[in-house]
């Protein structure tokens, strides 16, 4: 008996197509690729930051925010489509489109704290609860706090030994 091979003349999406579809209108790249729920949820936040642009305080923050969701939104369709036209393929597609990856402990959390107190402040100039004019004079706080842990870090490595 003869097998029969089966020569795929395109592949099922279009890294193209996807691109484009999510540079006219954010999330349609995502629909494209069959994900629906992350399509909706991108066109929900696109039109959530469209929306904040309006509401004074806070530029150029809020711009570069709406711009690098557009970048994401524009290169994560394009890659979402390899991957399928990938999986479709037999091919093995790559660790980090594989699932969940393990955590890596990085031993600080240092990070995780400061975008967290950040965060905060943030959320509470949005509500008014302490002026954004007030929130920024004292930026400043943040780089003497970034040095005191890079000071504190060279100690105790040379404490250490290392």
């Amino acid at each position: 008996m003869e097998e029969k091979t089966v020569i795929q003349s395109r592949p099922p999406k279009s890294p193209g197509a996807a691109g484009i579809l999510s540079l006219i209108f954010p999330g349609t790249g995502a629909l494209y690729n069959g994900q629906i729920a992350k399509g909706v949820f991108y066109m929900i936040l696109f039109a959530g930051l469209i929306t904040i642009q309006t509401h004074h305080g806070g530029q150029p923050f809020k711009g570069f925010l709406l711009a690098g969701f557009y970048i994401f939104q524009f290169i994560d369709s394009i890659q979402v489509a390899k991957a399928i036209n990938l999986s479709g393929s037999g091919a093995k597609m790559a660790a980090a489109d594989q699932g969940v990856p393990e955590l890596v402990p990085s031993g600080s959390i240092f990070w995780g704290i400061a975008l967290i107190v950040l965060g905060v402040l943030l959320i509470l100039a949005n509500f008014e609860i302490i002026l954004y004019d007030t929130l920024f004079d004292f930026w400043p706080v943040a780089v003497i706090v970034i040095g005191l842990k890079l000071v504190a870090e060279s100690v105790a490595k040379s404490k250490n030994g290392r």
